[in-house]
């Protein structure tokens, strides 16, 4: 009988599904499978370090989306979640996936499918917040660039989005909380990773990085959202619901909040 084994891999995605190929071709009893950089021993499991493998991954994919188009989005999408745990139970899931004949997606009497569904949801709805609450500044350098702290990684969910509606310019978008951002050069959209001492929000305190006409125009703005909201009818506690408080030092329309 084989020991159980914890599966290291490099914290790619492609990474991960090289692991559930390994798990799979080499019949591993796999009790975890973690970053290299967030790993943890387990007491009675041994370590294999996964070298990520392109054609693996790509062969485990496939395989799922001859299974349910459905679950690909839900296995994408939750793993973006970072939550804790993840690959061992997207792990459980496409096994559960491969084991049965019928699509499982939909299966929400199944713990495990269920908690998928749940997570994938969530990042599908912070894909749309972010979709809607970027908010650009345009540098010196003619770049149109925008800090973001979303609860979960959707960048790699958000750029076709951003790349479709502002084809004519140079932009960065940047999640100042994992550290890299997508910069669009007018031709594709490239990975970036910026060394930054401090988050540029839309704040009232300008910035020489700026235009001074930036500011100019985010006052406008700012004046024009105020002036377009009736106090009477403003309902606070909706409001939140629709633009939650922690995007709000992000919104150049949000200043005399923030």
């Amino acid at each position: 009988m084989k020991n159980s084994k914890i599966l290291i891999y490099d914290g790619s995605f492609n990474g991960f599904l090289t692991a559930v190929f390994i798990a799979f071709e080499e019949k591993v009893p796999v009790s975890d499978i973690q970053k290299n950089s967030v790993r943890q021993s387990g007491l009675f499991s041994e370590t294999e370090t996964i070298f990520t493998q392109t054609d693996k991954a790509q062969r485990v994919w496939k395989g799922i989306q001859k299974k349910s188009n459905s679950a690909v989005k839900n296995i994408y999408f939750a793993y973006l979640s970072e939550n804790k745990g993840i690959e061992l139970l997207l792990y459980r899931y496409i096994r559960k996936l491969f084991a049965n004949k019928n699509s499982i997606h939909s299966d929400y009497s199944d713990g495990v499918v269920l908690k998928i569904s749940q997570l994938a949801r969530s990042v599908g709805r912070e894909k749309h917040r972010m979709e809607a609450f970027v908010r650009f500044q345009l540098t010196q350098d003619q770049i149109y660039f925008a800090n973001i702290e979303p609860d979960f990684d959707v960048l790699p969910l958000i750029s076709k989005h951003f790349k479709s509606r502002y084809a004519d310019q140079q932009w960065i978008i940047y999640d100042v909380k994992r550290k890299y951002g997508l910069f669009y050069n007018l031709h594709q959209v490239e990975i970036i990773a910026l060394d930054m001492d401090e988050v540029y929000a839309n704040s009232i305190r300008k910035n020489d990085r700026f235009l001074g006409e930036e500011y100019s125009y985010q006052e406008l703005w700012n004046n024009y959202f105020k002036s377009t909201n009736i106090k009477s009818r403003i309902n606070k506690k909706l409001h939140t619901q629709h633009v939650p408080k922690r995007y709000w030092k992000y919104l150049s329309e949000k200043k005399t909040a923030i």
